[in-house]
């Protein structure tokens, strides 16, 4: 790993911990490039409302970092996500279940700053966490 892969991937290990993590949804300029491209929340604004959302729904959610690859100007991340539903969840009442959730994310960087993330999350298991199936 280079020095740039692993900026790179000290800055979104730092995102990770203070946006996901700590729940300070203000920290995004430190982060993020003017020109973020948010692909999987529509926007900058998108992505600060959906964590806001987990956070009322799971307010004790914690994401653990599994594995991180960085190579060029992406870094991948592969996560799990667990917490406990105590909060509205996309309109589901809250179940007091708990969810182990695992998560992928793709930030691209540019210059030390995320310029474009992508995420995929296995919801097929987190419903059924929820509901208790």
């Amino acid at each position: 790993m280079n020095a740039t892969e692993r900026q790179n991937k000290d800055t979104v290990l730092a995102f990770v911990k203070d946006f996901w993590n700590r729940n300070d949804l203000d920290c995004l300029d430190a982060y993020l490039t003017d020109d973020y491209r948010e692909l999987s929340y529509q926007s900058r604004d998108g992505l600060k409302q959906f964590a806001a959302k987990i956070l009322e729904a799971f307010p004790d959610k914690q994401y653990a970092v599994e594995d991180v690859i960085a190579k060029d100007d992406k870094v991948l991340v592969r996560m799990t996500v667990k917490g406990t539903h105590r909060g509205i969840f996309f309109g589901t009442e809250p179940t007091g279940n708990t969810i182990d959730v695992t998560l992928y994310r793709q930030y691209q960087l540019v210059d030390g700053k995320i310029a474009e993330h992508r995420g995929w999350i296995d919801m097929v298991t987190m419903w059924s966490q929820i509901k208790g199936r």
